[in-house]
């Protein structure tokens, strides 16, 4: 296409690649906003080059030209980010939800229960270990142990039945004879 001036080979530009060139700019930023800024960019930014620009090729140019000012565009927001009060907060590790006292219970109940569990017979000691104790599943007890898992799921009511037994000789706590 022959252009008389050059305000005429930049509206032709603007015209046939004003959609493209936002395209690029808002898939590489992800902000509509910025991609009009950048896409205006890209554009001043064509204008002042056309003269050294040879004609050939324009969308690749125009396109280049978007995909280099969207990425200075990121680069520079990226060194200008800074950790906000909520971004810095929500990064810690969250505090223990429990007190010391309650984590001292809990392990010395779980040392009971593994206590309780070593006190069965086979093969209801080992499944009340994986079961009750590590928390597993009663199919990955059954994977791990080659076993069926219906019968795995026997001994796990099987062990929970002695276990009762086992807490129920110690005498009520708290009113409460339950496994």
């Amino acid at each position: 296409m022959l252009f008389i001036d050059r305000e005429q080979q930049f509206e032709h530009l603007v015209d046939t690649y004003q959609n493209l060139v936002f395209t690029i700019c808002y898939r590489l930023t992800g902000s509509y906003f910025d991609a009009e800024d950048l896409a205006q960019d890209t554009f001043l930014s064509a204008y002042k080059h056309l003269s050294q620009f040879d004609g050939r090729n324009e969308k690749a140019w125009l396109s280049r030209i978007a995909t280099n000012k969207s990425l200075d565009f990121l680069r520079r927001a990226g060194r200008r980010s800074y950790i906000t009060e909520d971004t810095y907060f929500a990064g810690l590790p969250a505090a223990p939800s429990s007190s010391p006292e309650e984590n001292y219970l809990e392990k010395e109940a779980r040392e009971g229960l593994k206590i309780r569990c070593q006190e069965l017979k086979e093969p209801y000691r080992e499944i009340a270990l994986l079961f009750f104790y590590q928390e597993q599943t009663v199919g990955e007890i059954a994977a791990q142990m080659g076993r069926n898992p219906k019968t795995v799921q026997t001994q796990v009511y099987r062990a929970k039945a002695m276990l009762r037994k086992l807490y129920g000789k110690e005498g009520p706590r708290n009113g409460k004879k339950r496994v």
